[in-house]
């Protein structure tokens, strides 16, 4: 067995934000220093850290500062600057290296990626430019969906193409000469999976969520999904598969299309804990944080069991006062909240996890309380 990093060592990370914070609560818990990069002062994992290094994410000399000090460097968010992180490699131990986030910054990378290693996923073309796009839409057809092939998130840089009327509204997007068209899949549900690896290759696999979003965010993920048990296990299989060919170190987040054909379709891939995972602190005997700080400390992975039925519903900027009211009538609900200075509308600031023996009653109950209206 390679060798473990154990308590009292320091796990660096790349990244401030809420992720970054649950990592490094679970990291304390179990007697890890913690040490943050991140240019806001006070950044929620800021608040919960050892220390905080503030600084900007592609400042090469504060990164090789985080892991002079650190004993394993790990990251909560793709748009890291690959130069700067492979800067560092030779004097750091990157468990996760660089190839993961070279693959997955980039959607034709990424999608090429999955392709090759025999997954399904929606019919794609590389667009560089107005030609290039009108060539692509011809072949791929309409609906489809014009994405920027590096950044976006949460709906960010991608534009929907209806009709040809849509096309007038992908300047901004083809200005970065950099971007994807993709075909519609007819799905019925999306859902993700999280997959976790160590260095000695030990794999586990969290159960299938649901995901119902609402303008391009994650709403709501339900646990277990509502699909059938030979759909659960084949969604599971899918993500080994994929942590295998990539060689996964610490946790993916995969997230799939439910086709109207009962068949999976690959639609991304997080290197890194997932939103759609946040069910795990409360509902399952390990958390996504607790097995991704495992993962690349490779100590051993436990096999997941779900505890209960949950559901994990986001807490937007325009959703915490509401919420906030709500604490004195469900004693039931946990709530999260990330500290983040600014509250702004459709920015993440919490989510609240529901343990339920009856998801139906619950979803009702959620839509009563009349949070989450807009």
């Amino acid at each position: 067995m390679t060798k473990m990093i154990l308590p009292g060592s320091t796990i660096g990370i790349i990244g401030g934000g809420q992720l970054g914070q649950m990592l490094a609560l679970d990291a304390k818990q179990t007697g890890m220093k913690v040490a943050i990069l991140d240019p806001t002062p006070q950044c929620p994992a800021g608040q919960v850290a050892d220390e905080q290094i503030v600084a900007p994410y592609e400042d090469v000399q504060a990164i090789q500062q985080l892991a002079q000090r650190s004993d394993v460097l790990t990251y909560e968010f793709e748009n890291v600057d690959l130069q700067a992180l492979e800067d560092v490699a030779d004097d750091s131990y990157i468990p996760q290296g660089t190839h993961l986030l070279y693959t997955t910054k980039d959607r034709l990378r990424e999608k090429s990626f999955l392709r090759q290693a025999g997954l399904k996923t929606a019919p794609f073309l590389p667009v560089h430019d107005e030609e290039e796009l009108a060539m692509a839409v011809e072949k791929i057809g309409m609906p489809s969906v014009l994405k920027t092939s590096e950044g976006g998130y949460d709906g960010h840089g991608q534009q929907v193409l209806r009709s040809s009327a849509d096309l007038a509204k992908c300047a901004e997007i083809l200005a970065t000469h950099n971007c994807i068209l993709e075909g519609w899949v007819p799905f019925r549900m999306e859902c993700s999976v999280m997959v976790a690896r160590n260095e000695d290759g030990a794999v586990t696999t969290f159960p299938v969520a649901e995901n119902i979003h609402h303008d391009e965010i994650l709403h709501i993920s339900i646990v277990p999904a509502r699909i059938s048990p030979r759909l659960q296990a084949r969604a599971q299989q899918l993500a080994v598969q994929i942590a295998e060919a990539i060689d996964l170190r610490g946790i993916l987040g995969v997230e799939m299309f439910v086709g109207k054909d009962d068949q999976l379709y690959i639609n991304e891939l997080a290197p890194r804990p997932h939103n759609s995972g946040h069910y795990s602190i409360e509902a399952c005997n390990f958390s996504q944080f607790a097995i991704h700080n495992r993962a690349i400390c490779n100590w051993p992975l436990p096999k997941i069991k779900l505890l209960q039925p949950v559901l994990m519903v986001n807490v937007l900027g325009q959703h915490v006062a509401k919420v906030r009211e709500q604490i004195a009538q469900h004693p039931n609900w946990h709530f999260h909240d990330y500290g983040k200075a600014e509250v702004r509308h459709n920015r993440k600031m919490g989510h609240v996890t529901i343990l339920t023996d009856d998801v139906e009653a619950t979803l009702r109950d959620i839509q009563r309380s009349g949070i989450w209206e807009n």
